[in-house]
């Protein structure tokens, strides 16, 4: 005997002969409250890390809808001053406008490539489902 009461040897998740049905019921609904309880973790942290990349993504496509205002801008105000002053002072606002054109560009490419990568599936938690249910299975026979 070990000082835990259990023999030596003997495995402490296997139920005794001797115990009850109303124990090894309270066991196994503790089991599964603890095993729903993980997989719900499971769920949270693989959701959580998903949203991380699309706020991210969608962050990147928000900047590249403040740049593309800015291009807006710059060409409206080009535009204008090439008809007004037709010199200097429109290549320059011409010169800030393409370089917010690019901004833009790039952003938009960048956010859309993240969220093309965000996967909405909790794939480990699904796996993890899947080898319980095999596992109840086992049980059940």
């Amino acid at each position: 005997m070990s000082t835990s009461g259990t023999p030596l040897g003997a495995d402490p998740t296997r139920p005794s002969p001797d115990e009850s049905l109303g124990t090894l019921v309270s066991h196994l609904t503790d089991d599964l409250g603890k095993l729903t309880r993980q997989e719900l973790a499971l769920a949270k942290a693989e959701l959580r890390g998903e949203a991380k990349k699309a706020g991210k993504g969608a962050g990147m496509l928000g900047g590249a809808a403040v740049a593309g205002w800015m291009v807006a801008i710059f060409l409206s105000l080009t535009a204008m001053w090439a008809l007004g002053e037709v010199m200097h002072l429109a290549w320059a606002a011409l010169i800030v406008c393409v370089v917010w054109a690019i901004v833009a560009a790039v952003l938009a490419m960048a956010g859309r490539k993240e969220l093309q990568e965000v996967n909405p599936t909790p794939d480990q938690t699904v796996e993890s489902l899947k080898e319980d249910a095999k596992w109840l299975k086992t049980q059940n026979n």
